[in-house]
């Protein structure tokens, strides 16, 4: 079975690592050679974006992780003229956002809820997805991603990290490796034109995280203070004007997905695991 990823970084390498173990074989989209010594490094072919129209046909899945730019989908523009009308690979997979529905005022959000986007991100988002749609694309529509390398414990460690407070915020999130496990699972189970949530059972204020995360380093927290605070950046500030509860229960009954970290509390301290093990 063959894999190429159009936007090799943090997911496409994670779920990479677990179709190699099953015997893929993975190829990788790559702009410089940074990337492309990456993905050899990881076992992952690399080849030249401008050539990888030519694999579109002959892989067995495609998997779109890079997000839109000033003209839209840049997977599209490179992809889509080999796809349009041709039998195309079994699945194709479109990493979006929940960004696409904008503020909903804390209330849970399903796939069947209205997109709302309150930016020019947003906004990009909403029209990728639907030319994905209309390929045959199954849509994941993806909270904050967090695993080894990239969560609360190194903003912790450089003294960035922060607590901004604002009552009844919460937002959801999901450890890269369970959503690795859900694009493996709709792999396994491919239905054309699917929209998914992958995160994990507990939105939560981002505050708690931070402490938390805190305490598992034996650091005090960082203070609290109010999320508008003229000193908080403001696309800081535009990420709190958004406060929504995801749900993930289609994709755990259509794919019989279960995240293997249920809150931050189990997902933070599986990255503090990985991370000293690696040390």
């Amino acid at each position: 079975m063959k894999l190429l990823i159009f936007g090799y970084g943090f997911t496409g390498r994670a779920l990479a690592s677990r179709l190699l173990r099953d015997g893929w074989s993975v190829t990788a989209a790559v702009r410089n050679d940074s990337t492309r010594q990456e993905a050899e490094a990881d076992g992952v072919l690399a080849t030249p974006v401008a050539a990888c129209a030519a694999l579109a046909q002959t892989v067995d899945a495609i998997l779109i992780a890079a997000p839109p730019d000033d003209h839209g989908c840049p997977g599209f523009r490179a992809l889509a003229p080999s796809l349009e009308g041709a039998l195309g690979p079994r699945w194709i997979g479109y990493l979006s956002t929940t960004g696409v529905y904008g503020d909903r005022q804390g209330r849970w959000t399903f796939e069947s809820s209205p997109t709302n986007a309150m930016s020019i991100e947003g906004a990009r988002r909403v029209a990728a997805e639907q030319d994905w749609l209309d390929l045959g694309a199954a849509v994941f529509r993806l909270p904050g991603i967090y695993g080894p390398g990239r969560s609360p414990f190194d903003r912790l460690r450089e003294g960035t990290a922060h607590r901004l407070i604002k009552p009844g915020q919460v937002f959801s999130r999901i450890h890269v490796d369970d959503l690795a496990a859900g694009l493996e699972a709709s792999l396994a189970r491919p239905r054309g034109g699917a929209i998914y949530h992958l995160c994990d059972d507990e939105p939560a204020p981002a505050e708690h995280v931070t402490a938390y995360a805190a305490g598992l380093l034996g650091l005090q927290p960082p203070p609290e203070r109010a999320y508008d605070d003229a000193g908080a950046m403001p696309a800081v500030r535009r990420f709190y004007r958004e406060n929504k509860r995801i749900s993930n229960a289609l994709a755990k009954a259509e794919l019989g997905w279960l995240p293997a970290y249920p809150s931050y509390r189990e997902g933070l301290r599986a990255v503090l695991a990985a991370e000293t093990s690696r040390n």
